[in-house]
């Protein structure tokens, strides 16, 4: 095979650097590849020149890949594999993934809707990525790391805050839902026993709370005043909702702020959800992607899943 200096290199060449990087042989890959011995040597040596490294030491006990060299074939597999994913992907007879992915917060609204939408899914091949986290990460996972849809929570005063980010990162939004925080608490809580629940009634109680809040053009300083504990002098924060639910499911002292939760998860941890006389902040749940992505058709199940769900949780509060 024909070579010359200033040519950019080949697929050939790159899958020979890596097989002889894999057996540390110029003989044993010659075979492996059914390359002549000195041509494969050749494409190794023009390879270096052309790009002025050494990939490989030259030993009595045979190839031996250089620090510069590591770093080559590192990316020469990167490489190879992402061609080999686009021949399997066009190749006849093969039957391409379907995908859905979506970062969300922590709510137990969404994730029921979740969990109705996949038994929704048909037996062609799908590929589903879920991933519960605070809306600055889901802003970044929605234009950076391949997530096709996002759901953000904030209070409604940050509304002008978040839609002047949203519009000026090119994602568009839509309403999902508007709601105020319930309190949610183990069914043997002393809370659970009044017939109204005040702030003054938390104070003695243990609150589980998030503790990653996010407001964009907001300094962390304010956002923690207006947005993190006050009502009660001891704390406990998870970021995990299993964590959150086995908490509140064994210590009766515990409670957390929730947007509503579905009648099926209270059941499972023997759990109650009231509301909060002296609660009057909004908040807003908004789903969110980027403007030029249009909504695949397991988009628009999950986003029905999602509608029917907020219908039987929100509303029915």
């Amino acid at each position: 095979m024909d070579s010359e200096k200033g040519d950019f290199m080949n697929i050939v060449q790159m899958k020979s650097v890596v097989e002889v990087a894999r057996l540390g042989s110029i003989n044993q890959a010659s075979e492996t590849l059914h390359i002549a011995q000195p041509n494969l040597s050749r494409m190794i040596k023009e390879l270096e020149a052309e790009f002025d490294i050494r990939i490989f030491n030259r030993t009595t006990k045979g190839m031996q890949v250089t620090i510069e060299g590591e770093e080559f074939v590192h990316y020469a597999k990167r490489v190879l594999k992402q061609i080999s994913e686009i021949e399997n992907h066009y190749k006849k007879g093969y039957r391409s993934k379907q995908r859905f992915s979506i970062a969300v917060p922590r709510a137990s609204y969404i994730s029921d809707a979740f969990a109705n939408f996949s038994l929704s899914l048909t037996k062609m091949p799908v590929e589903i990525f879920y991933k519960e986290t605070n809306s600055l990460t889901a802003i970044k996972d929605v234009i950076s790391n391949g997530y096709n849809l996002g759901i953000i929570r904030y209070a409604e005063m940050y509304d002008k805050n978040f839609k002047e980010e949203l519009e000026e990162k090119g994602l568009a939004y839509e309403m999902v839902a508007e709601f105020k925080y319930m309190l949610v608490m183990n069914k043997y809580s002393k809370l659970a026993s009044l017939d109204e629940i005040g702030f003054d009634d938390l104070k003695e109680q243990i609150e589980i709370a998030h503790a990653d809040p996010y407001v964009p053009f907001v300094s962390m300083s304010a956002i923690r005043k207006a947005e993190l504990p006050d009502e009660t002098d001891r704390v406990i924060y998870v970021y995990e909702r299993g964590g959150q639910f086995d908490l509140l499911s064994n210590n009766d002292e515990t409670f957390m702020w929730v947007s509503p939760l579905p009648e099926s998860i209270l059941k499972k941890h023997e759990l109650v959800q009231r509301k909060c006389k002296d609660n009057n902040k909004v908040y807003k749940d908004l789903l969110i992607y980027r403007k030029d992505y249009k909504l695949s058709k397991l988009d628009k199940i999950f986003i029905t899943e999602l509608s029917n769900s907020k219908r039987m949780c929100v509303y029915h509060i």
